[in-house]
């Protein structure tokens, strides 16, 4: 099966393990992805802040590349590029003359649709069927984790209907549990990481990381997934810092939910780059002979 595939940014540079992790998980699941040709950055925070036009625009060009494709779907596994294609998608919907503007400069119009799904969009239903599990090779036997969804997977800044709940989604404890986790119930896991605001207000990023960090350890959790590379980034690079910092001894591995489900499926965890976490990541799967 082909999709279009909009990897962004962060999964080309700072997150490219996550981008050599999808392609090993969807492939063993039998997708075929088709990188879009040319595509530019989403925008993210800052062109959405500095400019709504732009902010829409950006990814309206990715979006006219992915339906100029003739695929029906594309899978967007990082949260803040999956938002960014979301809240465009339907800004485009919904104003004629805003769609008539942006069509008027690209090479490839936003005509017609395309379905955008996140990583998780493409999980839950294989979890759902079974399937994940009869592909499994290993049960997740041992691992709690707290599901970290971050502020930006299923909350936007305009209405969008998504298939999971809002404010406590539970598609990655579905999957969890089908391939054997034991994921944790916690108050923060759409709570904000502090995202760029690590970079310019770092003060405020670590104790947003330091809350949600936390909470997980005392509730037991032995690991922290999520699908969004700031997120993961945020709190895997500042735990030391803000375990000192804020009397925090336990140390967690912040996994991306690809890792997890490769693990089950038998992928290898150094080939998907599990040991390239900056807080160790491979401990505790040896730990609990998961690899």
């Amino acid at each position: 099966m082909e999709v279009a595939y909009y990897p962004g940014c962060s999964l080309h540079s700072s997150s490219k393990l996550y981008d050599i992790q999808c392609r090993l998980l969807l492939g063993k699941l039998g997708m075929e992805l088709k990188e879009l040709d040319d595509w530019n950055c989403c925008g993210a925070t800052a062109a959405s802040k500095s400019s709504e036009f732009l902010g829409t625009a950006l990814p309206a060009r990715n979006l006219g590349l992915a339906i100029a494709t003739g695929l029906s779907e594309i899978v967007i596994p990082c949260s803040e590029c999956y938002s960014r294609m979301l809240v465009s998608q339907k800004a485009l919907s919904e104003n004629r003359t805003l769609k008539d503007s942006i069509n008027a400069e690209l090479s490839h119009k936003v005509e017609g649709s395309i379905k955008i799904m996140s990583i998780l969009d493409v999980l839950v239903p294989l979890a759902k069927s079974g399937e994940l599990a009869h592909q499994s090779v290993k049960k997740l036997s041992g691992l709690k984790p707290a599901c970290y969804y971050g502020c930006l997977m299923t909350r936007f800044p305009v209405d969008i209907a998504i298939e999971d709940n809002v404010e406590n989604p539970q598609f990655m404890e579905i999957i969890c549990e089908e391939l054997g986790a034991a994921p944790i119930d916690w108050s923060y896991k759409t709570d904000c990481c502090g995202a760029s605001a690590a970079i310019n207000d770092h003060e405020q990023a670590l104790i947003l990381i330091s809350k949600l960090y936390r909470d997980a350890i005392e509730r037991g959790a032995n690991c922290i997934i999520t699908t969004c590379p700031f997120c993961q980034l945020n709190v895997d690079a500042y735990q030391e810092k803000v375990g000192k910092l804020y009397g925090i001894e336990k140390r967690l591995p912040v996994y991306f939910i690809t890792e997890l489900v490769g693990v089950a499926l038998g992928l290898d965890a150094k080939e998907m780059q599990i040991d390239r976490h900056i807080t160790d990541a491979m401990g505790l799967l040896k730990e609990l002979k998961l690899i």
